[in-house]
């Protein structure tokens, strides 16, 4: 929205200044983050009266997890209020990427209350059928695919990208589409399973974020994307200005949500995220990156689909409890350990998939 001042600044006055993607970055950071410290304990105050007993816990969790019960969640709310507020005032919204992932973001976000409203209203750990999520998250996901196919320029439309490989593209064709809504949907349900302890799964979000950040912005000019041989895709640099607004808005709800934490993000807020980081790889041909940046995401999916598919097969367990930050809850680490051994592990998956910008 404050874009439009450039029209007042062809002397180059002031004004000029919202032209610069580095300017409005910085611009929607700060929005998110001040939005979340003057909301946040308004809104945990009111998601706690209305909550009542607030999330339901899991009587088969870790006993620590018993000293959590009446913690309020639906705390994604405070995330995606800073992200919205930040990307409207700062981003161009003449960008079609900037639409299709804030669409995606609060499609998944829309999901996630649904399901968080479910469990609370009910006091039960069942909210809204699984099968019925990702259905909807299916859906969500076409629309954005398609989108984003059309949005792409011609020669990378349908089109997977590899790491570590110069000018090299596999034409997926049609089946560019389950693979984008794979992306998108895998995401979601990978970061909904990872925030399972007090600020486990905000800060590699943001990690992430701020990485697919980068990368957007590389691969949105055309300079940045010939010096690093990387496929140059117009317009995505703007996502920039998104993931600055997501960082901030996961800042100010990290404030919250730190151990011990006064909120939970809940599935509102997991899926949303998820949702963001997979549209953000699919509009930036960096689908794969993302599977090496968020990989303590795909850890946390793997483990949960190993130990079913083991238990179904042998009624034994690999882990002894799934997911994974689970299995060291129950082999007696502290959750401080955990969160922050994770956050380092995120840390040096980031600066791995950094790497796959040069390293061609």
């Amino acid at each position: 929205m404050l874009y439009w001042l450039t029209t007042f600044s062809d002397d180059g006055g002031f004004y000029n200044l919202f032209r610069y993607i580095t300017f409005r970055t910085g611009g929607a950071f700060f929005t998110a983050l001040v939005f979340g410290f003057i909301f946040g304990r308004p809104l945990i105050n009111l998601l706690r009266r209305k909550q009542g007993k607030g999330q339901p816990i899991r009587g088969d969790g870790p006993e620590s997890h018993l000293s959590k019960v009446g913690t309020p969640t639906m705390g994604g709310v405070l995330i995606l209020g800073g992200l919205v507020v930040s990307t409207f005032l700062w981003a161009r919204l003449d960008n079609p990427y900037v639409w299709i992932v804030l669409a995606v973001t609060m499609g998944f976000g829309a999901i996630g209350f649904a399901d968080d409203y479910a469990k609370v209203s009910k006091h039960t750990t069942n909210g809204v059928p699984g099968k019925v999520r990702l259905a909807l998250g299916f859906f969500i996901a076409a629309v954005a695919a398609g989108l984003a196919a059309f949005a792409h320029p011609p020669e990378l439309t349908n089109t997977l990208a590899l790491p570590f490989l110069k000018d090299t593209l596999l034409n997926l064709g049609i089946l560019f589409f389950p693979f984008a809504m794979l992306v998108i949907v895998g995401a979601a349900n990978a970061v909904n399973l990872t925030d399972g302890l007090d600020g486990l799964a905000i800060m590699p979000v943001m990690i992430a974020a701020g990485t697919l950040g980068v990368i957007s912005y590389a691969v949105g000019r055309v300079d940045f994307a010939t010096y690093l041989d990387v496929h140059y895709v117009p317009g995505t640099g703007e996502l920039l200005v998104f993931t600055a607004g997501l960082i901030g808005g996961g800042l100010g709800f990290l404030w919250y949500n730190a151990p011990p934490a006064a909120v939970f993000m809940g599935d509102t807020g997991s899926l949303a995220l998820g949702g963001a980081l997979g549209a953000i790889a699919v509009a930036t041909k960096h689908e794969i990156v993302l599977a090496i940046v968020g990989g303590l995401f795909v850890v946390e999916a793997l483990s949960v689909i190993i130990q079913v598919f083991y238990f179904k097969r042998t009624g034994k367990r690999v882990f002894l409890m799934a997911p994974i930050h689970h299995h060291f809850e129950k082999r007696g680490w502290a959750e401080p350990q955990i969160v922050i051994r994770f956050w380092i592990i995120s840390l040096i998956l980031a600066l791995i998939g950094l790497a796959t910008l040069k390293i061609r």
